[in-house]
């Protein structure tokens, strides 16, 4: 019923920049809480940004004054700006939303597929 897509994951140089982009899709529906994980091989998911419903963010330390997590209500999108990436930031990042579907009273976890990162040295 509710879709998360993400986009703008592809190779970049070190020092450079990418701007994710997740578009949540479906008849209606209340999205509160939205953030941005990520997952390298051999290593746990964790926790990049994330983003209220009114704009409240918090981050995770390797991505404070580096990365910048914002959201569009009217557009149901949140997005990721990244700046000054490393190789280590190489991984999949994956947009999460807790969504409330329209007719119903509770809202669960939705994931999106994931977009490769890849950084270069």
């Amino acid at each position: 019923q509710v879709q998360l897509v993400e986009s703008g994951g592809g190779l970049v140089q070190a020092e450079g920049s990418l701007r994710l982009s997740c578009v949540a899709s479906g008849r209606s529906f209340v999205i509160n809480d939205m953030a941005w994980y990520r997952q390298a091989p051999g290593k746990q998911r964790e926790l990049v940004a994330a983003v209220t419903r009114d704009g409240v963010t918090n981050y995770a330390d390797f991505a404070k004054s580096r990365f910048a997590i914002s959201r569009d209500n009217a557009k149901y999108s949140v997005y990721l700006q990244m700046y000054s990436l490393k190789p280590e930031d190489t991984a999949v990042y994956y947009c999460n939303a807790d969504i409330r579907p329209g007719g119903t009273w509770t809202s669960r976890s939705y994931w999106g597929q994931g977009t490769q990162v890849t950084v270069s040295s």
